[in-house]
């Protein structure tokens, strides 16, 4: 069970779970997908396998519940990305989080929130994962995002796919596509979950 916290940015408050493992050499934000929220059992999970890699992790919402209940909003990439920059400058003042290295783990539309993101704070973020990603919705950021980024998509998400494949074309730093064999847009065929997971896990690794 992590640390239940609110995270107070400006005038708006989210909700959030932290997990620090002890020396942790980095923490994985991440950044949910429309309709998704800090409970998602998918990404509770992929948390849960970086945490037993030593990472640590702050699941949160990016969007407040009564902001959530605007349709417009779950898809407002750059209100999502404002809100990630927020998230990562308030985290990163704590002192417990000296010497830690931050790392954004994106899902769906949270994917390009995360890229956004990262294109903004440059090197401050040292590593990015897009799972069943929407990298095309920030395509005017990518080439400024300095961080390593592993694209993960299933084999077959074939329009998805398709997305990612010209997103990591405008790619300028360390860049990955990483393809998950009969997996579909949410992973829920057996096994490709915990692909996907391991995947993201070593790339955070060995970056972070």
């Amino acid at each position: 069970m992590g640390n239940i916290m609110e995270i107070s940015i400006g005038v708006v408050t989210l909700e959030g779970i932290l997990v620090l493992p002890e020396h942790a050499k980095g923490v994985v934000l991440f950044a949910h997908g429309s309709g998704s929220s800090r409970l998602s059992p998918r990404n509770t999970y992929v948390a849960s396998v970086m945490q037993e890699a030593g990472l640590g992790t702050l699941l949160f919402d990016l969007l407040t519940s009564q902001e959530d209940q605007v349709y417009e909003n779950r898809f407002n990439i750059d209100l999502l990305a404002q809100r990630l920059t927020e998230v990562t400058r308030w985290i990163t003042a704590h002192a417990e989080m000296k010497g830690v290295s931050i790392g954004y783990f994106g899902s769906s539309t949270g994917a390009a929130a995360a890229l956004q993101g990262a294109s903004q704070l440059g090197t401050s973020i040292g590593a990015v994962v897009s799972r069943g990603g929407r990298p095309d919705l920030a395509m005017q950021y990518l080439k400024k995002v300095a961080a390593p980024t592993l694209l993960i998509v299933g084999e077959l998400d074939t329009q998805v796919l398709q997305l990612n494949r010209q997103a990591l074309a405008h790619l300028p730093s360390e860049k990955e596509l990483a393809i998950v064999p009969g997996a579909t847009h949410l992973f829920e065929e057996p096994g490709t979950l915990e692909h996907a997971a391991n995947l993201a896990k070593d790339w955070f690794v060995r970056h972070l």
